[in-house]
């Protein structure tokens, strides 16, 4: 979120654009946004030189001989008219040089056809690249608060439940899904493309960079996929991948839902957070979509377009409102029912009111699941969150040090740490241990010193053998039969006895501490002492009079 001079900064820029006879909202994001796409363009550039340099390697150029002056490090000296003019030239300037970019039929070519400069003033384009280049975007979390803060301003923007979701939960979903350079991703409600960006970002981390270029044809042309109908998080989706270096992205212009999207079995994993309050027109939904759930609710509907869309052994971690885990209605259950008795649930997060301030305090849960065709769900693990390492007040502010808060650290430090500091670090921040726990659960230690229901084992063996090396030792030792703790598991009969509820509360046991309380006679003599204190303290007031 954006607060303080940042907010100030951007709000300056909107202004240039206002003073500047540009008042169309849609108009200041898109002009906007086309800039901080050409100054990050410079910027990857400008890094891949280096690594070339650095490793003795050629490496493609995004710009060429003859469009050196279309780079922000040079457009920013120019001339304050000659600039304009490159900006404005239809026909050999940046514009047409943007819009080339990706090969021909490439959807970013498509979504970038139309992308036109609509700044008239030689003046305000000086004022607003001046402005722009005080900013500090090199953080990816800048840059994404930065389009959210801009989204925010368009008409209607935040409706109908859609929200930019938090880059920490993205890379928590991601984490715990380990996209692979075989996988085939899918966001069906990709907004600006934050979840497929996070993916690109932790198979960079991941792998190195021979096994990248053996897989990138698939990377740059088919890995990453989503829907979106609105024309200008289609630009800006396009752009942000194309910027990650997803040269040919799949996003589709065409409502998720609809009748027009046919694409099944087609993704091996699916990472999304799709509208939470939408409706859409019932002779417009997919014939396949209400067979599972006959519903006009959005966010019930995506549950099962994501069935259709994942191949067999396909894998999704999605953001649902806590309202999908609890419904009373038909298309409720019979949902939930779907993919507890014909697929694999494995895990329901649910996460604190507070992650979607200041925009929205709706409660919402990430459910993971397999799709199989043929059940699976045995024991699903239930998790707690109660702290995601912000304030859960509008502001958000970070509480723990901004290191473990990005990288969900386990250094040395935190290893090191004694028992009272990690757990104050736990009290402010539980994604760390719901990363922990997760991949404990789904690892062969598991079985070692757990039973299936999640009691802990009396086992003999090396601490290495038994996962003490590779997880917390709290993981290894955390009873995940104990429904008081934030990390439990749940059978599949007692869901199905509960009518697929999935609700944490339905599960959890509370424990309540008994308050001792002193016996009415001493009660009533501590009273009457403080009656006698009053009426001597009400006698020397009286005296003094």
């Amino acid at each position: 979120m954006i607060t303080g001079e940042l907010k100030n900064k951007i709000d300056a820029i909107w202004n240039t654009f206002w003073t500047g006879g540009i008042s169309n909202t849609i108009t200041i994001v898109e002009q906007l946004t086309y800039l901080i796409f050409i100054k990050n363009l410079d910027e990857v550039e400008t890094r891949n030189e280096l690594m070339a340099r650095r490793l003795g390697k050629d490496f493609e150029p995004i710009f060429g001989e003859d469009q050196q002056k279309f780079r922000w490090k040079n457009l920013k000296e120019m001339d304050v008219q000659a600039r304009h003019d490159i900006f404005n030239d239809n026909k050999d300037g940046i514009f047409p040089f943007i819009r080339s970019l990706g090969s021909e039929k490439s959807m970013f070519s498509q979504y970038m056809k139309d992308a036109s400069f609509g700044i008239n003033k030689a003046a305000t384009l000086d004022l607003v690249i001046e402005k722009l280049e005080a900013l500090d975007m090199s953080n990816q979390d800048i840059k994404g608060d930065i389009y959210e803060y801009l989204l925010s301003k368009l008409e209607g923007g935040g409706t109908a439940g859609q929200f930019r979701t938090p880059r920490h939960i993205i890379k928590l979903m991601v984490e715990m899904m380990q996209p692979t350079l075989e996988d085939t991703i899918v966001d069906p409600a990709a907004g600006t493309a934050g979840f497929l960006v996070a993916a690109k970002e932790y198979l960079d981390k991941t792998y190195d960079v021979t096994e990248l270029s053996k897989h990138s044809e698939h990377i740059k042309s088919q890995m990453f996929n989503g829907t979106e109908f609105d024309a200008t998080m289609l630009r800006i989706a396009s752009m942000n991948l194309f910027l990650h270096g997803v040269e040919e992205p799949n996003i589709m212009d065409v409502d998720a839902v609809s009748k027009d999207n046919e694409v099944s079995n087609a993704y091996s994993l699916v990472l999304a957070n799709p509208p939470f309050k939408g409706t859409i027109d019932k002779e417009s939904i997919a014939t396949g979509l209400k067979n599972v759930t006959n519903t006009t609710k959005t966010e019930l509907l995506f549950l099962a377009l994501m069935l259709r869309q994942l191949k067999a052994g396909g894998r999704a971690a999605v953001i649902v409102p806590d309202g999908v885990l609890f419904g009373a209605s038909n298309a409720h259950k019979s949902i939930r029912k779907e993919i507890v008795q014909n697929h694999k649930l494995e895990a329901v997060i649910s996460m604190p009111s507070g992650i979607f301030k200041p925009y929205s305090g709706v409660s919402t849960a990430i459910m993971i699941f397999t799709k199989t065709g043929a059940g699976g769900t045995d024991y699903v693990w239930f998790y707690d969150m109660l702290a995601d390492g912000k304030s859960l007040d509008d502001k958000r502010n970070l509480l723990v040090e901004e290191k473990v808060f990005d990288d969900f650290s386990f250094g040395d430090g935190f290893e090191q740490a004694d028992a009272d500091t990690k757990r104050d670090l736990h009290d402010k921040f539980n994604l760390p241990q719901i990363l922990d726990h997760y991949k404990y659960l789904k690892s062969d230690y598991f079985g070692k010193m757990h039973q299936p229901s999640g009691e802990v084992l009396h086992v003999k063996d090396v601490p290495d053998n038994l996962g003490f090396k590779e997880y917390l030792d709290e993981t290894v030792t955390h009873d995940f039969s104990d429904r008081t703790s934030q990390s439990f598991l749940v059978p599949y009969q007692e869901i199905e006895g509960n009518d697929w509820d999935l609700s944490i509360n339905r599960y959890k046991e509370i424990v309540y501490e008994e308050i001792e309380y002193d016996e009415p006679k001493v009660i009533i003599e501590r009273i009457k002492k403080l009656d006698e204190q009053r009426g001597t303290y009400l006698n020397d007031i009286l005296k003094e009079l």
